[in-house]
């Protein structure tokens, strides 16, 4: 762990992320949003989106990611994008039925985060999963993966009236845990979570391997980073 260090014997709580930070659910997405692309008219069937590119628009919510794959294509063929994208409302159906079906098939848990949750809960912290994706694809997810014996509840984007990097998440995420948010640690893999704990008034640990819309993780103002969450515990 580098950086400001945060002290586990100071904390009675974690909050932690799940795209990027416990699964590496990138295939998913990538799969999820090309039988989108197939489903919808021309020239939208005849394109398809790869890894590189969906690792910079993850993280801000299905939505998010539907429409910018949208207005990343109209960009392309050189007509004019909108804020809400025409198919946008035809595209993210056809994307949540596709994402619910092979949601955590081409998704593996990053190395460290068993015994990263384990140590965690093993000091008596209270674990909470908070992110951005709809509730019910990560209470999936975490279920298929193994992981939801760990988190007290797990919580979606679609359960807020906003999402990260919105502070009202971690603030209410806080007061169902009992816990308040100076002794809760936001545990995440991008600026939206670091924004959204720094408004909260949460300490914010980064893990390195995440994605963070395509920037340098180390770039962000958090109070530690970690290479691994099997660390957290030393």
């Amino acid at each position: 762990m580098t950086g400001r260090t945060v002290n586990l014997a100071e904390l009675d709580a974690v909050i932690v992320d799940l795209d990027g930070t416990l699964v590496d659910t990138l295939g998913d997405f990538v799969v999820a949003l090309n039988l989108m692309l197939a489903d919808l008219p021309a020239p939208f069937n005849q394109r398809r989106v790869e890894r590189p590119t969906v690792e910079t628009l993850v993280g801000k919510g299905s939505e998010h990611l539907v429409n910018s794959v949208l207005t990343l294509w109209d960009s392309a063929l050189g007509t004019v994008g909108s804020e809400v994208h025409p198919l946008f409302a035809q595209a993210l159906a056809h994307y949540q039925r596709h994402y619910l079906r092979i949601n955590g098939q081409h998704a593996t848990v990053y190395p460290g985060v068993f015994e990263g949750l384990q140590q965690l809960q093993g000091r008596g912290l209270r674990l909470a999963c908070l992110t951005n994706k709809p509730t019910r694809f990560a209470l999936a997810l975490l279920a298929a993966k193994g992981l939801d014996i760990f988190f007290e509840f797990t919580r979606g984007g679609d359960a807020f009236a906003f999402k990260k990097p919105h502070p009202l998440p971690l603030l209410e995420t806080c007061a169902a845990l009992g816990t308040v948010p100076a002794r809760t640690l936001m545990v995440g893999d991008s600026s939206n979570d670091a924004q959204a704990a720094r408004a909260a008034g949460c300490p914010v640990l980064l893990v390195t391997y995440g994605y963070n819309h395509g920037q340098p993780i180390r770039a962000v103002d958090a109070d530690a980073y970690t290479d691994s969450l099997a660390r957290l515990g030393i």
